[in-house]
């Protein structure tokens, strides 16, 4: 267990000691952070075509993945709203319009990238046991990567603790989330330490489809996955229907998104005040999300 936790908390720690200042070399890096993850994604794909009875297993990944999204949604929906009654934010009414097709559909191209390793795993069927070995040290560079991304993310400490409004929207997310992952286990007979795990995407669908597979194989991998895809693709829907009325509600439901691929959206139907805001949660949950699965699959109760 501590040897597994070990082997990913130590790139991501040794990352976050790396200060960069050169933007070129940022630039970089986050741009080998996309290519290593759509990377790892059609690993995944190969390892989705190695299951055995893949055919039956679709339907469990689908129910795996409804049971999850269902649960977990509501349980959010339920305290977001309560935070825009006691804390209001205050918002800016505009009006732009925003390409969300198209950001959509940057959502959808790592579901491609699987179905792209899925369809050559079937189609190519060979000896596929390097991918898990592959995978896990793709892993390993990409968190010491990720881990140089959070700390050069622009935000200190003391901006963290003293934004009310982004640390508390986070904390309702990771204890509904948690409440939802609960419930999901108990309905499918898994492990309560899987059912956390697996609720502990908060958003970031990449991250926590690789770290799942790694722990609890391609059919649990491949249902978180889509459960946190499908929370940025209704977060991409719903941000400017709900952004004017409740802020809370639609920064805190795209999760650890809203300090990257959802912000730009907050930031256009919600105004500037919405940014801190969407940043200090967004990161919060980026920062819990490899530490809370890893920490959930390594406990193994």
């Amino acid at each position: 267990m501590f040897s597994g936790l070990l082997f990913i908390f130590i790139p991501l720690i040794v990352g976050y000691l790396i200060s960069v200042k050169n933007t070129l070399i940022l630039d970089k890096i986050n741009q080998f952070c996309s290519h290593t993850v759509l990377f790892i994604l059609f690993l995944m794909g190969l390892s989705i075509a190695g299951m055995d009875n893949l055919g039956g297993n679709i339907k469990q990944i689908l129910t795996i993945t409804a049971c999850f999204f269902v649960s977990m949604s509501v349980f959010n929906l339920i305290a977001l709203p309560l935070i825009d009654a006691k804390l209001p934010l205050a918002v800016e009414a505009k009006q732009n319009k925003l390409p969300l097709l198209q950001m959509a559909s940057e959502s959808l191209k790592l579901v491609v990238v699987v179905a792209l390793g899925v369809i050559i795993g079937l189609v190519i069927p060979g000896y596929w046991a390097w991918v898990h070995t592959a995978s896990e040290w793709t892993l390993f560079m990409l968190l010491f990567l990720i881990g140089i991304q959070l700390r050069n993310s622009g935000l200190t400490l003391r901006e963290i603790i003293i934004n009310k409004h982004g640390l508390i929207i986070a904390s309702a997310i990771v204890i509904t989330s948690w409440l939802g992952g609960i419930v999901s286990a108990l309905l499918l007979d898994l492990p309560i330490t899987q059912g956390l795990a697996m609720a502990s995407g908060f958003g970031w669908y990449s991250l926590t489809g690789i770290l799942i597979t790694d722990n609890y194989g391609p059919l649990y991998g491949s249902a978180s996955l889509i459960v946190e895809l499908l929370r940025e693709l209704v977060a991409l829907i719903f941000i400017p229907m709900l952004i004017k009325t409740r802020p809370c509600t639609a920064i805190g439901y795209a999760g650890a998104t809203a300090m990257d691929f959802t912000l730009p959206v907050i930031q256009q139907t919600g105004g500037i005040r919405c940014v801190p805001v969407a940043i200090v949660s967004g990161f919060i949950l980026s920062l819990l999300v490899p530490i809370m699965i890893l920490t959930f699959s390594g406990l193994g109760i």
